[in-house]
């Protein structure tokens, strides 16, 4: 496959593509790989992953330099969005792994308390398959990989066709860290390779993409009864309240719609402004989106905002902001592409939206503010949740605990309130989408234990010849059996202070 540059039309750089029989030839190497490295003390393995941080740090400029030429962004955001996310990615999971990894004694309850024993004990899937997207092609490489490396799994990476080479990064820096190379291996290609390595035989698909994909792999996993997590697309409301400080809301507003040129699954997508600060507010907005430094196809410029990162993102962004121009909305800034020696999109805002355009009901994954009025903070709650997507969203309001309310209102996995776009770089905090936004959940306390089988392994206390319930029954089983329902369970017995402990 022959890849162009969206920043200048450019070819440059060719990859060969994995066929089946590539995947199941890596299945096999991994497969032995992981047998050994299942073998591999915890603390060893995070002491592993955890030198990939230095190999970045040590590469980061070529890292760099390759992920803009994947994708056109500007350098800022590549900092922003894959170098330091993937570097905290590695040492947050690197550090919880021997608390979250390691067998733990648990206690059991009530009456099986003085019998047996419980222990915990966190097994190996197997081999994962991981398939990563464009928009953030290293750091969300990165993150599942190291989580399922570190939980004693053997990983195989297909990323995605657009950024082939932010995934060979995510790979050789673990490699040169000590991670062993058939342990991890890339796999390039478009859908084709990607449904081979779904249907290969690996243990776990771990898949961030788009939601008819996401579909598929879902299905594809139910057949072979193996769990997947999917991360997948997002529609994402932000609230802008009376009480909010708009001027931050207005920065918040244009930041989290237009960076990373738009295309962020948990970015702001559509704004719900309250009636009586809307018109402050759009002022603001508008201020700060013309304020937003674009060079387009002008290289030698500074730009806070890249090229589009795939030809196919284009016609969609075009698609909803001429459907919002025709069905009255007003294209207050932007609207245009610029085509003439890359591929870029003019930073945009459209003002008097609605529920009838495409911009505020149908994923636009592009560098469009998009500004709904509202009466109150009740219709906004109806509005966001009016869709079929929910992965995050957001509050702005001066009253944390107003923000809260409206938070536990919205139809969505996650909220920020006076922020945006940051639930999935808050590692402890566990991310994943209802409705159409995704299956399962990565992050969180549970993210390195989702990539392994929880076996509990119970021990019984005092070795007796035999157990009560065990045969022979006789007459006196069943009554025995009655006797101790009445005195463990029975009414009376909750009123003892000891019991009720």
């Amino acid at each position: 496959m022959r890849l162009r540059s969206t920043s200048n039309n450019e070819p440059f750089h060719e990859i060969t593509v994995s066929t089946k029989e590539d995947v199941d030839a890596a299945l096999v190497r991994a497969r032995a790989a992981q047998k050994e490295w299942a073998k591999v003390p915890i603390a060893e393995r995070a002491r592993i992953v955890r030198g990939a941080v230095d190999r970045l740090v040590e590469h980061r400029a070529e890292v760099i330099s390759d992920i803009r030429e994947d994708t056109g962004k500007t350098r800022a955001e590549a900092m922003m969005v894959e170098i330091i996310a993937a570097c905290d990615a590695i040492n947050h999971w690197s550090a919880c792994a021997v608390r979250d990894l390691s067998d733990e004694y648990r206690k059991t309850h009530a009456f099986m308390r003085p019998l047996k024993k419980l222990l915990m004990h966190y097994r190996p899937l197997g081999v994962v398959g991981v398939i990563t997207p464009w928009n953030g092609p290293f750091a969300l490489a990165v993150n599942p990989t190291v989580q399922a490396l570190l939980a004693g799994n053997a990983v195989l990476l297909k990323p995605s066709e657009v950024a082939p080479r932010s995934g060979d990064w995510a790979v050789r820096i673990l490699h040169e860290a000590g991670v062993p190379e058939d342990l991890l291996q890339v796999l390039h290609g478009d859908g084709e390779t990607g449904a081979a390595l779904v249907n290969a035989g690996v243990q776990k698909i771990s898949f961030t993409g788009s939601v008819a994909t996401g579909k598929k792999i879902a299905m594809a996993c139910a057949e072979q009864l193996i769990p997947c997590t999917l991360e997948l697309g997002g529609k994402d409301a932000m609230i802008v309240c009376a009480d909010a400080d708009l001027e931050r809301a207005a920065n918040g507003a244009v930041f989290n719609s237009i960076f990373n040129t738009g295309h962020v699954c948990m970015g702001v997508e559509r704004i719900y402004v309250v009636e009586s600060v809307a018109d402050e507010f759009e002022r603001l907005v508008e201020e700060k989106v013309r304020a937003v430094r674009y060079a387009g196809s002008h290289s030698d410029e500074v730009s806070e905002i890249g090229s589009l990162f795939w030809d196919r993102q284009l016609p969609i962004i075009e698609s909803h902001v001429e459907d919002a121009r025709k069905k009255g909305a007003e294209i207050a800034v932007g609207g245009e592409s610029d085509t003439s020696s890359g591929l870029f999109y003019k930073p945009t805002l459209i003002r008097n939206a609605d529920h009838t355009m495409d911009v505020m009901r149908k994923e636009t994954f592009g560098p469009i503010v998009s500004i709904m009025r509202v009466k109150d903070e009740d219709e906004a709650i109806r509005l966001a949740n009016d869709s079929e997507y929910g992965l995050s969203g957001s509050v702005w309001t001066s009253d944390d605990q107003k923000g809260i309310a409206i938070a536990k209102q919205m139809e969505t996995g996650s909220v920020q309130i006076n922020d945006a776009s940051i639930s999935y770089g808050v590692l402890e905090a566990p991310f994943g989408g209802m409705k159409d936004s995704g299956l399962g959940q990565v992050n969180g306390k549970g993210a390195l234990r989702s990539y392994t089988f929880q076996q509990p392994i119970i021990i019984d206390r005092w070795k007796r010849k035999t157990e009560q319930h065990w045969y022979p029954h006789t007459d006196k089983t069943a009554e025995e059996l009655d006797q101790m329902v009445k005195y463990v369970y029975g009414t009376w017995m909750k009123k003892l202070p000891f019991m009720r402990k």
